[in-house]
């Protein structure tokens, strides 16, 4: 019997889907919040280039940390600083030797009103306003980046009254977006896409008003078996993720 040509293609695409099916696995990873929409965009990529599904859930990092230690299911974690990453080093709660920095980040000052932020971020001198946004600092860096550049600037007692708190990155900037703070502090990375703010006014807060916000990643012990979550580490790395990443505002 011969077989046609047609038909010895579709076999061969069949055992290969069969064989990238097999090969692959599912990699469960905790994202800090301001890393939402740059991880969106990974995944895809990560997904299509290795065959591999990432899973990911968002919030808090010091929230993160808490439910690691708890036992979560989380096999890659990708934290808002290196702290809590080097905690959980020191702690053997990591593979050894896993520990990266996939970015470094950028806190922003923002209104979802055009021209309410001026560049030079003047308008928290002013004082005007009735509400400031930023995230919980004893859980997300993002918030206690803010908290430093307040102390910097001698504003934290005159903002004190005025100040509300997300559980994270991602509340604090809906509180501003919905309008129930006429700014607050964000993530760039939440505001901003290939080289422009996207919404409403900004000051993109200088680096030297607050520590360095490094980002670290670590392969968790529940994911030192998982293929999954080895490529992702390493695709972290690469220059695909690279380019979404700088993309969003973070340096490298």
């Amino acid at each position: 019997m011969r077989i046609r040509p047609s038909l010895l293609a579709f076999t061969a695409l069949a055992s290969l889907l069969a064989f990238n099916t097999a090969w692959a696995d599912e990699v469960q990873v905790a994202v800090a919040a301001n890393f939402t929409a740059p991880i969106q965009a990974i995944a895809k990529d990560f997904e299509k280039d290795t065959g591999h599904k990432l899973v990911a859930a968002y919030g808090a990092t010091g929230q993160f940390y808490a439910q690691i230690k708890n036992g979560a299911p989380f096999e890659v974690f990708l934290a808002a600083d290196d702290t809590t990453p080097k905690k959980l080093e020191d702690e053997k709660e990591i593979v050894p030797g896993s520990r990266f920095t996939y970015a470094i980040g950028t806190l922003a000052l923002w209104s979802a009103k055009e021209g309410y932020v001026d560049a030079k971020g003047e308008v928290l001198k002013k004082n005007t306003y009735q509400h400031l946004s930023i995230a919980n600092p004893k859980a997300a860096p993002y918030g206690l980046a803010a908290t430093q550049v307040l102390d910097k600037l001698k504003l934290t007692e005159a903002t004190k009254g005025k100040i509300v708190e997300g559980q994270n990155i991602t509340q604090a900037f809906q509180f501003v977006s919905t309008g129930n703070a006429e700014l607050g502090f964000v993530a760039l990375s939440q505001i901003y896409k290939d080289g422009k703010v996207t919404s409403g006014s900004a000051w993109i807060v200088p680096a030297s008003l607050h520590d360095p916000i490094r980002q670290d990643a670590v392969i968790l012990n529940k994911g030192k078996d998982n293929a999954a979550a080895k490529a992702l580490a390493e695709y972290l790395k690469g220059p695909k993720a690279a380019a979404v990443i700088k993309s969003y505002g973070y340096e490298r």
